[in-house]
């Protein structure tokens, strides 16, 4: 085994155009919570359980899209998803709708350790976290008033926002050009969602993986993307771990985490082959990043957008935080 190795991610897609203040805020979440898993795993903790610990993490920091500060439905309410899953023996557990939850990841975890089930969603999920004793709290406590205008805004603008705190210009933040970006044929405004996310191998070359996220900003209720889908968003394996972050309908229908073990695994890819060859040829049209670590110890990342909040360390003594290429 090569040690453990851990990267976390923010978000693929961002204004170039982001604030400095905002940027270096940005940075410093994630560099802390890339600190806390380390320090995990230098104390012996398991990939599973840090990929937990540093999602509840974000989850916790209104900064990216997850749990408080989470975007807000067209109602000018907020339904959170998560997923899990243990590379071990492919474990998983998922949720979706999540009202009242204060840490959507860890009601994942306890679908995947505590019922027969994988996945639970809405009004089952909810009760789920009652009959498991975990912390619930009011819709109120995910929205801020950041959100609120940024609601309003693009309610006025009939569209749904990628991220929901870049003013709206009517440009693509990913592709080049000034066209405006699409999503299913449709036309939206601006491209970088902040869904959070973390991969991890300890040092008994365990893979996990955990994503989290609110969704889009005026999202139709109901609405649910590739955060929580296994395979899509999230995916871990003996081989590898992922976690992605973009725009959610190219990732489903990528099935874009389980590509990159799938590529290792059938084509004989190394990590960071398999990730360069799902960004290039698995997205079609889409937009998205992802990261991902390996049972060597590698860790690895790709996106075709202008940036990707992220950060990686591994066990030798690297340790990366960035956002730009």
């Amino acid at each position: 085994m090569g040690g453990w190795a851990i990267a976390v991610h923010g978000g693929a897609g961002v204004d170039p155009n982001l604030p400095p203040q905002r940027q270096e805020e940005a940075k410093q979440l994630l560099a802390r919570c890339l600190n806390l898993g380390i320090s995990s795993l230098r104390s012996n903790a398991s990939a599973i359980d840090v990929v937990e610990l540093v999602v509840r993490e974000l989850e916790t920091d209104p900064l990216f899209n997850s749990g408080r500060g989470s975007a807000l439905t067209a109602k000018g309410t907020v339904e959170m998803e998560a997923s899990i899953m243990d590379g071990t023996k492919r474990r998983c557990g998922a949720v979706s709708g999540l009202t009242t939850v204060k840490n959507p990841i860890s009601l994942a975890r306890l679908v995947m350790d505590k019922s027969p089930h994988s996945y639970l969603a809405f009004s089952g999920a909810e009760e789920f976290a009652r009959l498991q004793g975990v912390e619930v709290v009011e819709n109120e406590y995910f929205i801020t008033p950041e959100n609120v205008g940024m609601l309003k805004l693009a309610k006025e603008a009939n569209t749904i926002l990628f991220d929901y705190r870049i003013p709206t210009n009517g440009y693509d933040t990913c592709g080049a050009g000034e066209s405006p970006m699409k999503m299913n044929g449709l036309p939206i405004s601006v491209y970088a969602p902040e869904t959070v996310g973390c991969v991890v191998v300890d040092k008994e070359g365990r893979c996990a993986a955990a994503t989290s996220t609110g969704g889009l900003m005026n999202k139709m209720p109901g609405r649910i993307g590739d955060s929580p889908l296994i395979g899509a968003g999230t995916y871990a394996c003996e081989l590898c771990g992922v976690s992605c972050t973009g725009e959610g309908e190219a990732i489903i229908r990528g099935t874009l985490a389980r590509e990159v073990a799938a590529v290792m695994e059938y084509k004989g890819l190394g990590l960071q082959e398999a990730v360069d060859y799902v960004i290039k040829n698995r997205l079609d049209e889409g937009f998205a990043g992802l990261i991902a670590v390996s049972n060597k110890g590698e860790v690895a990342y790709g996106f075709n957008c202008n940036g990707m909040f992220r950060g990686c360390a591994t066990e030798d003594g690297f340790m990366e935080v960035g956002i730009w290429e």
